[in-house]
């Protein structure tokens, strides 16, 4: 199988019933998936394929035979974050950080489903299949907001309101 993760091509010698997240943080290294509850009800091990968000531990690397896998690793650096990642940095959309990635994939996707004048009562609708034990969600939902305004600055979505 060919599968290109964060915009590099890899051949994967693995068998095609692994899981996603597994293949992402076994194999190639990239702990920033996290597995959070393996029953796919917490959000933890969000990332993209072909530009979708989708939980890693629902799908197998051979679904992803010929895709683009983005996960939070390919996002930014630390020199220049991606935009919805600076929000929730600006906005304090973390505590112990474990869902924090997961977080900002679904945030990404509310983004791109809602545009940069997303509602409050929306992000809290689209979070329901995240869990965070530690903020209570005010921060992640002022992060995404934030985020979606920034990711329209920035040209990755468009600026109208539900564009």
């Amino acid at each position: 199988m060919r599968i290109r993760v964060n915009g590099e091509t890899f051949d994967a010698a693995v068998h095609p019933g692994t899981l996603l997240v597994d293949w992402l943080r076994d194999g190639l290294g990239l702990t920033g998936t996290h597995v959070g509850c393996t029953t796919s009800q917490c959000g933890a091990c969000h990332v993209m394929v072909d530009g979708e968000v989708v939980k890693s531990c629902t799908i197998l690397v051979g679904q992803c035979d010929g895709a683009d896998v983005t996960t939070i690793e390919g996002l930014g650096t630390p020199e220049a974050l991606h935009p919805m990642q600076e929000a929730f940095r600006t906005a304090h959309g973390l505590q112990c950080g474990f869902c924090t990635p997961g977080m900002v994939m679904a945030g990404i996707a509310i983004a791109r489903t809602h545009g940069a004048h997303v509602s409050d009562e929306t992000i809290r609708h689209e979070l329901e299949g995240n869990l965070c034990r530690c903020t209570g969600y005010q921060n992640i939902v002022a992060a995404i907001r934030l985020g979606a305004r920034a990711m329209a600055e920035a040209g990755l979505i468009p600026a109208a309101e539900n564009a």
